[in-house]
């Protein structure tokens, strides 16, 4: 038996594979340890195994920082560097602690890119790290460049060694801005541990303790790069899509609307999008009735599902019960949206609204399997 631990933060389609790999370890015989944000303690807990928090809950960001829920996810979805500025860096110093506290005795450790706290604590105590990559455009490959608008002026699909050379220099631009903005806070808390100066950027490079690194994501997406690392393989989706971490049923609700018609359209917009939807689900409304079209729309507000018309509006339900039945599945492009899509085999039309989401909406456009649509 090996003590693993799994450290995340981030949205559920950060949390929700990590949870799908402690499951499959721990049916294995390991022993699982999940350090998450305090919001997902009580979902890790529900679906069996033990956790632990190293950052705060998302009131508690939004508390710390004077906004309001919806305000914050307005910030992040308008400023891509409000969320490295503003929750993971201000978190860097209590996270690492709170890491460390959990290390020992750990053989080890498993971590998403986004949780700088694991490249530290797994450095000091010597731990094997293995590197989780969610989304395909973190790779950051000079061959496929991300397609998203801070990336630009990037040469895409490019063709010589001038692209790629290009490319490669617009990478080195973007990891000394990163190092000459959070380079001093992350070394002040590695040589608290001990450690010293870090040689790559926080999100770009891996550090010393990374021996694996690991994309989740399926083939259909894209294979790997030729510039990807050494140590990359390709492993697919891990799917876990449980509102309460347990065993969920469909609502009552939900299931009679899915017999009761034709498959409907079904609209959403993730855990963190959703938060700050604008006129997405009016418009989605007022789209499905024109077209004569039954709908679903998983709004991510509590209470109890209620038709208006043809659709049925409600908080959540497991995408993958209920994207298979659906004729379209409409989306911003979150990477498990993607994934479940795609395990569904619907039609997807995305509509990306931040970071990862242009890009996974342009990799599913390009294997002909859906279209992308602006905001």
């Amino acid at each position: 038996m090996a003590r693993i631990i799994l450290a995340t933060i981030g949205s559920l389609g950060d949390l929700h594979p990590f949870i799908a790999i402690g499951k499959e370890l721990s049916a294995r015989g390991e022993k699982v340890l999940l350090a998450v944000p305090e919001d997902g303690l009580n979902k890790v807990r529900a679906a069996g195994l033990e956790a632990a928090p190293i950052l705060p809950s998302y009131a508690s960001i939004c508390d710390r920082l004077g906004m309001k829920e919806e305000e914050v996810a307005a910030r992040i979805l308008a400023e891509s560097s409000f969320v490295i500025d503003e929750i993971m860096m201000p978190s860097l110093q209590s996270s690492t602690a709170a890491l460390d506290e959990l290390a020992g005795g750990a053989d080890v450790m498993a971590s998403s890119i986004f949780a700088f706290a694991a490249d530290i604590i797994a450095e000091k105590y010597r731990l094997p790290l293995a590197t989780m990559v969610l989304q395909p455009m973190t790779l950051l490959s000079a061959w496929q460049p991300p397609v998203a608008p801070q990336f630009e002026l990037m040469r895409h699909s490019p063709r010589g060694s001038f692209g790629r050379s290009w490319n490669r220099t617009f990478y080195s631009l973007v990891r000394a801005m990163l190092r000459h903005r959070h380079g001093k806070q992350i070394d002040a808390v590695r040589a608290e541990h001990g450690l010293g100066p870090a040689k790559g950027a926080p999100m770009l490079d891996h550090g010393p303790a990374t021996s694996a690194v690991l994309c989740c994501w399926s083939s259909v997406l894209g294979t790997l790069p030729p510039d990807a690392p050494d140590h990359a393989a390709l492993v697919g989706f891990p799917f876990f899509d449980s509102e309460s971490g347990g065993e969920d049923m469909l609502a009552p609700e939900l299931a009679a609307f899915l017999r009761g018609g034709e498959p409907p359209l079904v609209f959403t917009l993730g855990s963190l999008a959703v938060a700050s939807p604008g006129r997405f689900y009016k418009e989605a409304a007022a789209a499905s009735r024109m077209l004569g079209k039954r709908a679903i729309m998983l709004t991510g507000q509590p209470g109890a599902p209620r038709l208006e018309g043809d659709s049925l509006f409600m908080g959540y339900a497991p995408h993958s019960a209920v994207f298979p039945q659906a004729s379209i599945i409409i989306h911003h492009g979150g990477i498990g949206t993607t994934g479940q899509a795609l395990r569904a085999g619907r039609p997807q039309i995305i509509v990306p609204h931040f970071g990862d989401q242009f890009d996974n909406a342009a990799r599913v456009q390009s294997a002909g399997l859906g279209m992308t649509i602006r905001r």
